[in-house]
């Protein structure tokens, strides 16, 4: 009874107050990259085809999972790619969810023989959902009957359109980039108040700090560090880590946190395990908590999938496609 009473009381302060919503984290961003930045659409030999999903505080009551799915084509003929990408985000016992639908864009200019910039677009249709029938309010927790029964006012469930921008500099071992996301500044308020998503902010790159070939045995192996920045409000947050891929495992290990910046150790350690073939990437992380939710959340699970497939000849994709250095998870 106490744990639903104040459930009640958390759910009326979000209903009555301002609210600002927040997007949703992917462990494994570099494996699922079009949300990362649409810098990336079309950053594949010719075709690419990923599917994320991400279960997040297990422990907590209510839900909170996100999908994803991403479809994006490399327009060699023309330095560019396009993709597809939709999100799904639903939070709480409620249903609260959030449905993205983007189209995207990038274009891959030449500064000279070694780098390469390449900007993005993602033109995205936004809605917010609620399923209010599952909501519990307090005339259904008293015992003794005498609260009169609440009827919410009716609502309804919000779309609108929204806009990314990205750019993407990289070379053969080097890459780095920003995306600015939610420029159009999209509304989140079921009763027409001003709420709206905030714009954000991130900023990313690394580096393989080693990278041996065995061309014999068609083996690679590599050692890349990875930074990955993103502002929301006043929210932030910063992941840094170590990715170590030979033919066909990865392993990664990476922090989430800013030392020093607050008075926890940090908000989790993440753990990777994937297998890496030509065609099919397959990643499973873990977000082990170290803040002081630790024992409260369940950490959080996280699965990826991508297939790459093309029809290009060897000679076809040395001459037209130049690979980004950052690793698929």
């Amino acid at each position: 009874m106490k744990k639903r009473i104040i459930h009640f009381i958390i759910l009326l302060l979000i209903i009555i107050t301002n609210s600002y919503g927040q997007d949703p984290t992917f462990s494994q961003f570099y494996a699922n990259s079009l949300y990362l930045s649409p810098s990336f659409a079309g950053a594949t030999e010719e075709y690419r085809f990923g599917l994320n999903y991400r279960n997040q505080w297990p422990s907590v009551p209510g839900v909170f999972h996100t999908y994803s799915i991403s479809f994006d084509k490399a327009l060699t003929d023309f330095n560019s790619g396009i993709g597809v990408l939709a999100t799904y985000d639903v939070a709480g016992s409620g249903n609260l969810s959030t449905t993205n639908i983007g189209l995207l864009y990038s274009y891959d200019f030449n500064i000279n023989r070694q780098w390469h910039i390449r900007p993005g677009v993602n033109f995205k249709f936004y809605y917010l959902g609620l399923d209010i029938n599952r909501l519990i309010f307090n005339s259904q927790i008293t015992g003794s009957g005498t609260t009169p029964s609440v009827n919410p006012p009716p609502f309804n469930n919000v779309a609108d359109v929204d806009f990314a921008a990205s750019a993407l500099v990289y070379n053969d071992r080097i890459w780095g980039g920003f995306t600015i996301d939610h420029l159009l500044v999209p509304k989140t308020s079921f009763y027409g108040e001003d709420a709206s998503v905030p714009v954000k902010f991130n900023l990313y790159g690394g580096v393989q700090i080693m990278k041996k070939t065995r061309l014999r045995q068609k083996m690679q192996e590599v050692l890349s560090v990875a930074l990955n920045f993103q502002k929301q409000e006043s929210f932030y947050q910063t992941d840094i880590g170590l990715y170590y891929y030979k033919d066909p495992v990865i392993f990664g290990l990476w922090y989430r946190g800013i030392p020093f910046a607050t008075s926890q150790a940090g908000d989790a350690i993440i753990g990777l395990i994937g297998i890496k073939t030509q065609q099919l990437h397959i990643g499973y992380s873990y977000d082990f908590t170290i803040s002081n939710l630790i024992s409260s959340t369940g950490g959080a699970h996280e699965i990826s999938l991508i297939y790459e497939f093309n029809n290009l000849t060897l000679g076809q994709r040395n001459k037209r496609f130049r690979a980004i250095p950052c690793p698929e998870f």
